[in-house]
């Protein structure tokens, strides 16, 4: 059997390409998979520790078997990684949108998605707008390039959504996140939860964007003055397996 596999964020560039088809015995587990790809690729194995690998969209065991065709997704801490190359992030033809999240390469409007979520029984809507600021590390940032693994990206910031409208009092939620070339102060990630009473409202704002900044397979590279450097990357939450493990 086959299976295609995608070297995501800064994966891309210790592989040399965005991705691989690899031959497998049948019932081979995911496990077997990435010690193929280690020995193909021997610097994969100084990141073992730190890589999370996806099966169809789903984070997934070493033991998991694996079938014909499955796309298999090596996946580094979002957010970030180290490197200094500086190839363009293609934009995404159309938004990606599921019913309370969008990932879109266009600019983010905040004023309708605001009032497209304000109904009369709420007493408040908590906003965290992620702003492209001017410097990083003492350095001045000239812009910064957004990438994702697109459709996983949306179906997890679907699931989170999900989640906070179940672990908090909120009426209603919505979760932008844009890819692509970004200018100084432009919009990279915009949340808004409705509630009837501010604490759940800010509760689950917060909640909201720090599970998306360790999840969400979404990197962010920045281009500074004098170069380009993936931003570090926050490591994954205990319940997402890891390669090594």
């Amino acid at each position: 059997m086959q299976v295609r596999v995608l070297y995501l964020g800064m994966l891309r560039e210790i592989a040399g390409r965005d991705k691989d088809v690899v031959q497998l015995e049948d019932n081979s587990r995911l496990a077997d998979l990435f010690a193929q790809l280690q020995h193909r690729i021997p610097k994969l194995g100084d990141f073992r520790g730190a890589i999370a690998l996806a099966v169809n969209y789903e984070y997934s065991v070493g033991d998991t078997v694996l079938r014909d065709d499955d796309e298999v997704a090596l996946i580094p801490p979002v957010s970030g990684g180290k490197a200094t190359d500086e190839s363009s992030t293609a934009e995404l033809p159309v938004p990606l949108i599921s019913e309370h999240a969008r990932i879109t390469s266009s600019s983010i409007k905040s004023v309708p998605i605001l009032a497209a979520i304000k109904k009369p029984e709420d007493g408040a809507v908590a906003i965290f707008d992620g702003i492209v600021r001017n410097n990083s590390r003492g350095r001045r940032t000239l812009y910064l390039e957004y990438s994702a693994y697109d459709r996983m990206a949306l179906i997890r910031m679907e699931e989170l959504a999900r989640q906070a409208l179940a672990l908090f009092a909120i009426r209603d939620v919505q979760v932008v996140h844009r890819v692509g070339r970004l200018q100084i102060g432009e919009t990279s990630v915009y949340i808004a939860v409705a509630s009837a009473h501010r604490a759940a409202a800010f509760d689950a704002c917060r909640w909201l964007i720090d599970t998306l900044k360790t999840t969400v397979p979404i990197w962010k590279k920045e281009f500074l003055e004098d170069g380009a450097i993936w931003a570090d990357g926050e490591p994954f939450p205990p319940e997402i397996p890891r390669a090594g493990q």
